[in-house]
């Protein structure tokens, strides 16, 4: 796993206020030099504290972020996010241009035609030559550093994404699911995170017991 360096560039800092339905954010960017893409860190409060900071790392999902297609979570997910963060009054919340899974837009899109013929969202993956999950976590890391984070309550589903932030020297204090937005449309896709990806979803929050 390659981390490239990430960095904050010009006079005038990528840094401010962003207000949203869910409250007050500051948002910073951070460019990443390796691929010429730009990451967002939101933040609200002080970093710094005894306690592991609430950290969600969401990787971009123009379709469920933006156009709330409901045949994944991902939308749900980060609104959720959003709303915890604000609710306990502190937190971080890293947005990644890691768009499908880390294999972009085009292939995820060509992935969700494979599985309007059946396939799963894993073998669709694999049929079009693509890794199950491509994302690398060590630009997050970066970027948690960068603002002073390295102790975190991790909201997440996601084993991989632990496991990474750990290598990279994140101290995974606590794991904290977040299962949101499920539904006839995504409720397979979920099941298939959980069964052939380790995703801890459990059966109950898939209205499957």
């Amino acid at each position: 796993m390659n981390a490239g360096r990430v960095y904050e560039t010009g006079e005038v800092p990528a840094d401010a206020h962003l207000p949203t339905e869910h409250g007050e954010f500051r948002i910073r960017v951070f460019h990443e030099e390796e691929t010429g893409l730009d990451h967002v860190a939101l933040l609200l409060g002080d970093m710094e504290g005894p306690d592991p900071v609430l950290v969600r790392v969401h990787s971009e999902c123009l379709t469920g972020d933006a156009f709330s297609s409901l045949r994944c979570d991902c939308g749900p997910q980060l609104q959720a996010a959003m709303r915890l963060i604000q609710e306990i009054g502190w937190g971080c919340l890293i947005y990644l241009r890691q768009e499908g899974r880390g294999i972009g837009l085009n292939a995820k899109i060509q992935a969700y035609n494979l599985q309007d013929r059946g396939a799963d969202t894993l073998e669709a993956n694999l049929m079009l030559g693509h890794p199950a999950d491509a994302r690398d976590y060590g630009i997050a890391s970066e970027m948690l550093g960068s603002v002073g984070i390295d102790k975190v309550n991790l909201m997440t589903n996601n084993p991989d994404k632990v496991d990474q932030l750990l290598e990279y020297g994140i101290n995974v204090v606590e794991r904290m699911p977040l299962v949101a937005g499920v539904g006839e449309g995504n409720v397979d896709y979920l099941s298939t995170k959980a069964r052939r990806m380790g995703h801890k979803i459990s059966e109950e929050s898939l209205g499957k017991e």
